[in-house]
């Protein structure tokens, strides 16, 4: 049973499907076909919304909801942090992540300790019971993720994939190494 907010599996044809569109993103030979290459603005539009289906889609198996999932990835791949570093690195205001960081810490994901540079902050980190949700979440992800490739793409789609996410990671880096939001997001989650 889920102690924090949960998503609910409901199967995985969605994946399926956002999966081969991912794989025709690269389809080198359709690319060749003699016809003209997608404006980047089209194309942005469609990895966008390709992207963000596979990963709600993936998600559907999850026991963790997305932001607590989020707050707890952060703090697994960054090692110890406020409230407030949760907060900035999430895009939202300090009492949204405040409410968050409590229902995590209420359901025995999140250890609260004294900040040993401050006594007067307090500093977040994994429990054991919280890591290995996330890393139960993670796996069953790259399960599902697995499975619905091996029944919709065959070897050819397989390579194509291959290539695309190639191409994903040459654009995410370009974006990692230049471009950053100065600013206060729209909206609470903090996601576009």
């Amino acid at each position: 049973m889920c102690r924090v907010p949960c998503a609910i599996y409901t199967g995985f044809p969605v994946i399926q499907g956002t999966l081969y569109d991912l794989a025709r993103l690269a389809d080198v030979n359709n690319a060749t076909s003699g016809e003209p290459a997608p404006l980047p603005g089209e194309l942005a539009a469609r990895l966008r919304a390709v992207v963000g289906t596979l990963v709600r889609s993936a998600r559907t198996v999850d026991r963790l909801a997305s932001v607590p999932a989020a707050v707890l990835g952060l703090l697994d791949t960054g090692g110890p942090m406020t409230t407030a570093d949760l907060a900035a690195a999430r895009g939202v205001r300090h009492q949204t992540m405040a409410a968050t960081v409590r229902e995590l810490t209420d359901a025995g994901f999140l250890a609260v300790r004294p900040d040993p540079d401050d006594a007067r902050r307090k500093v977040l980190t994994l429990t054991r019971e919280g890591k290995e949700t996330l890393d139960a979440d993670r796996r069953q992800r790259v399960g599902v993720l697995a499975d619905a490739m091996e029944e919709t793409l065959d070897e050819e789609d397989r390579r194509a994939l291959a290539h695309a996410l190639d191409l994903v990671e040459r654009i995410s880096d370009s974006i990692r190494g230049g471009r950053s939001f100065d600013g206060e997001r729209e909206f609470s989650t903090g996601s576009w």
